[in-house]
């Protein structure tokens, strides 16, 4: 039953006929579970706690940074430094406090992604890279569970729901993920900032009209969002399951979307010839003491400028380019070259002044596929 207050506050859903009581009691019974609380999460959880949705899960386990509040719409400034899960959960109480917020302060993975996705009527995927994406995936397929999905990349958006009832899941759309250099990350490509919002909006959308049972769902469809041209598709999709692996289980979602992952590095070794691919612009707002710096664009010529007898190590902000850079080294013969996991910008955050990662002094120094990530 409503309260006298949730009556008033939610007047204008009581008076349309296809939510009325009923269904805004199903809204306040439901729950639903947003992996990510970032750019997608924001509106998701924005929107669904103004709704009335009686429980609520946030997963997440980063802290909010200057650079995401252009675009991360649950967070101002006062919180930047703050953990992500502190600072939603503050803001959409104060939104609405006769919800339930529940918060999971650690990445979701193959150990603990069943135990929490089977707590919630409906999943919501705002994550931002595909071993996560898959993993959430394959847990709802697992589970039963509705599983919204929202996708986003500098001007483009995507929106479906997968794994419903007879319905197709995302592997159907997808049955291997791209090679990790061939999608750049929102880091390296941007995004428009509006963006999220509107994708993350529709997400919030389909999530109560799940929760509900009002209306056609995107199960089965894929929407596809254009920015600059102010246009919306929307693509049919099949169910395929024999069109991809059977899934019996979860498994290593890192080595499967991450085959580069042999070649990778977290640390910079002692005695490694470092190469930074980025653009001359990002190479002069900051970069590894002692690096050289060859731009992506440039190194299949300057090959040669490469010591072939040392163990070479290239990065770029954000690990996508440099899986790029190496895939060219590793190509012309170069089999002791790595790249740097997570690129400059995972660097900075881990301490650029720790022992591990000092190079030498005397080291030269030189001054669109289907898939998309989201943030």
């Amino acid at each position: 039953m409503l309260t006298p207050s949730e009556r008033a506050r939610y007047a204008r859903h009581l008076i349309l006929p296809e939510v009325g009581e009923a269904g805004q009691e199903k809204l306040k019974a439901g729950s639903v579970l947003v992996v990510g609380a970032g750019g997608l999460g924001s509106p998701v959880g924005l929107y669904l706690a103004a709704a009335g949705v009686g429980r609520i899960g946030l997963v997440d386990f980063d802290d909010v940074d200057a650079s995401n509040l252009h675009r991360q719409v649950l967070y101002g400034a006062s919180d930047v430094g703050k953990p992500k899960l502190e600072a939603a959960k503050a803001r959409l109480q104060d939104l609405n406090p006769e919800i339930a917020i529940e918060t999971h302060g650690a990445a979701l993975t193959s150990e603990n992604a069943l135990a929490i996705i089977e707590k919630y009527d409906v999943i919501v995927d705002g994550t931002d890279n595909f071993a996560t994406r898959y993993l959430v995936n394959d847990a709802c397929v697992l589970l039963g569970k509705p599983n919204v999905y929202g996708s986003i990349f500098r001007f483009e958006g995507q929106a479906s729901v997968f794994a419903a009832a007879d319905g197709p899941c995302y592997r159907c759309l997808y049955p291997e993920p791209p090679p990790p250099h061939l999608v750049p990350s929102c880091a390296e490509g941007g995004v428009l900032g509006v963006l999220p919002g509107v994708i993350g909006t529709i997400q919030a959308t389909e999530a109560i009209k799940l929760l509900t049972g009002i209306g056609e769902t995107l199960a089965g469809r894929l929407l596809l969002f254009d920015a600059l041209r102010m246009s919306f598709r929307t693509l049919r999709l099949k169910q395929q399951h024999d069109q991809h692996a059977a899934i019996t289980g979860l498994i290593d979602y890192d080595q499967f979307c991450n085959p580069a992952n042999l070649h990778e590095v977290t640390q910079l070794p002692a005695g490694a010839f470092v190469v930074d691919v980025r653009e001359p612009h990002e190479w002069d707002a900051g970069h590894i003491d002692g690096a050289y710096h060859i731009p992506l664009g440039e190194l299949p010529n300057r090959l040669g400028e490469l010591p072939r007898d040392a163990e070479i190590v290239f990065y770029c902000q954000a690990g996508g380019r440099s899986a790029r850079a190496l895939d060219v080294a590793r190509d012309a013969g170069f089999v002791r070259a790595k790249h740097l996991r997570g690129g400059f910008g995972a660097w900075k955050e881990r301490g650029s002044d720790s022992q591990s990662d000092r190079l030498p002094g005397s080291e030269i120094a030189v001054t669109r596929g289907r898939h998309k990530r989201s943030d």
